[in-house]
């Protein structure tokens, strides 16, 4: 819902004008909208005028200065600007060069631009227009489809051809071609609410989302059921390819856009589905865009748009440009190092060291074990955050999943030479790094001390090694959490595991047997941290809260030290089966 206003009918004007004293350094205002400040010693140029209704910024007017539109007129929300105004941007707009009007196909701008455009050649100043109609969705005439997030593919390849000196006819005629090479998808999964009202324009059934509605809610092509990002992203590209323009090539300019009330981190997520599914259509993907590019006030949804590039929009699309909302600079890009060239000094960095068969075949236990314990984690996951959600912020089992989770695939990329001390120290590393938090950091640096305990270089294991090893893994968590047995934490698990573990080692068990002895301790001292209230971290502030549940550290603690034993003993049993 719009709620920061206070005449809802005054909205689009107070906004602009909070809008030009922001950005009072590169634009100005005029009747009816905004057009760039002059650029020193500059030559004139084709002024590029584009506009449409409020409520979809950063278009129109954040996309005004150079390489981009020379200015923009804003309208009401959601409504054509006025004969009257489109004439006056056009006209303060005008550097003696001609003027090419731009708008999204709907009928009240095609009206008003068209009848300021017709008043501008009778005052002698050559106006072109170029419309805009990516929206597959809305007909199936090219002609006749409404202009969406596509408005912003064109009018670039507008601004930049008119900033590289390009003449009235050829700025109108690459604004032509880039609009016929531009398709456009959207969906909503929300209404957007106009300044001052209570309900939404439209709604999107519960479970469903809009496919193909407009920026303003227009009607789409059906209610499909809310789809998986991997689905959704399927969905789009689909339809954009079975529409790609006559004779196009390879190349691809993609923008994923943003409504107004869908999250950047979600569109994030959504792009790496969409990319591989371009890429496995063979297409060469050029400087993609993700993020809010065409709004529609608070409406919940995003669209995708492909421009096909050839020899001449390619330039135009790469090309700088410096607005309030949009900045290109190709000079600061090209100077960076190219990412292969990085990963070559990383894997330089990270060359596996030598390792003694026997390290090698402990490598493989561990992997077993985390395979086992990513399974493990994923399957409780909610469980653990229920359980820490009591006195903490319920967190716990989607930190632990991350973490195992990147520990997994940092394991998975290491080649079978590689020794126990190796795998457990790059799995550390990206628990650390992905799961985050103090979890995140305590797991990362207790396998690096595990693997640093058993090193690469022995040419067999005992169980007394093991041991050390497990007590290394403890120490580096009491050392880096400043915590202690009884203060409700995973030590409360923890360290009676480490001590049991020693004294049925001591007393001449296996290491299969003394572990999975030493896990039941674990569990069992697990469940009496019910009894306590924590003395350190985030649950702290809520002690008596927690008073009735286990810690949730603990809890996954005697989880994986129960599924560790497990593995240990199928691998006892693999390697008997392997010397028999």
């Amino acid at each position: 819902m719009t709620t920061i206003h206070d005449a809802p009918d005054e909205f689009a004007e107070d906004q602009l004008a909070g809008w030009l004293a922001l950005y009072a350094d590169r634009v100005r205002g005029v009747h009816g909208g905004v057009v760039t400040l002059p650029t020193d010693g500059a030559d004139p140029q084709v002024a590029v005028v584009v506009g449409g209704g409020s409520g979809h910024y950063p278009a129109f007017c954040g996309i005004v200065g150079p390489g981009f539109a020379t200015g923009a007129v804003v309208g009401n929300v959601f409504t054509s600007p006025s004969t009257a105004q489109v004439y006056s941007v056009a006209k303060a707009a005008d550097q003696g060069k001609g003027v090419v009007l731009s708008f999204g196909n709907y009928a009240g701008d095609t009206m008003n631009f068209g009848l300021a455009a017709e008043r501008l050649r009778a005052e002698g100043i050559d106006t072109r227009i170029v419309v805009v109609t990516d929206d597959i969705a809305s007909a199936d005439e090219e002609s006749k489809r409404r202009g969406i997030a596509g408005d912003f593919s064109v009018f670039k390849a507008m601004g930049a051809a008119a900033a590289a000196g390009a003449d009235l006819d050829e700025v109108e005629r690459l604004g032509n071609a880039s609009n016929a090479a531009t398709r456009t998808i959207g969906v909503a999964f929300s209404g957007c609410t106009m300044p001052g009202a209570t309900e939404p324009l439209f709604t999107v059934p519960d479970g469903h989302l809009g496919l193909g509605l407009g920026i303003h809610g227009e009607p789409g092509i059906e209610d499909v059921p809310l789809l998986r990002a991997t689905d959704l992203a399927a969905l789009l590209v689909e339809r954009l390819l079975a529409d790609r323009p006559a004779n196009a090539g390879t190349r691809v300019a993609p923008i994923l856009n943003g409504l107004g009330d869908t999250k950047y981190e979600e569109l994030f997520l959504l792009w790496g589905r969409v990319l591989p599914l371009l890429q496995d259509a063979g297409l060469e993907i050029v400087e993609p865009e993700v993020g809010e590019l065409v709004t529609s006030l608070d409406m919940g949804g995003c669209s995708l748009t492909l421009q096909w590039l050839d020899d001449e929009l390619d330039p135009l699309w790469r090309a700088d440009t410096y607005t309030p909302a949009y900045r290109k600079a190709a000079a600061p890009i090209a100077a960076l190092l190219p990412a292969d060239a990085v990963d070559d000094a990383e894997d330089e960095a990270t060359a596996v060291p030598d390792a003694s068969d026997a390290s090698r075949q402990a490598a493989q236990t561990a992997r077993d074990a985390i395979e086992a314990i990513d399974a493990l984690l994923r399957e409780h996951e909610e469980e653990l955050g229920r359980i820490d959600a009591v006195a903490g912020d319920g967190d716990h089992g989607r930190g632990m999943v991350k973490g195992i989770g990147a520990a997994r695939k940092a394991v998975d990329r290491v080649g079978q030479e590689a020794g126990v001390a190796f795998v457990l120290g790059r799995a550390g590393d990206a628990w650390a790094e992905f799961a985050g938090g103090t979890s995140g950091v305590l797991w990362g640096a207790a396998l690096e001390a595990f693997g640093r305990s058993l090193r690469d270089d022995r040419s067999a294991y005992e169980a007394s090694d093991v041991v050390d090893a497990a007590q290394a893994f403890a120490d580096s968590i009491v050392h880096l959490g400043g915590a202690s047995r009884g203060d409700k934490t995973l030590l409360d698990a923890l360290l009676p595991f480490v001590d049991a573990l020693r004294t049925s080692v001591s007393a001449g068990s296996s290491l299969t047997d003394a572990w999975q002895a030493a896990a039941e301790v674990a569990r069992d001292e697990a469940d009496k941290t019910a009894d306590l209230t924590p003395k350190v971290g985030r649950a702290r502030p809520l002690a008596e809260k927690s008073l009735g549940t286990p810690d949730a550290g603990a809890t996954s603690m005697g989880m994986i030290l129960t599924r560790v034993g497990e593995v240990l003993a199928a691998r006892a049993n693999e390697l008997e089966g392997t010397h028999a």
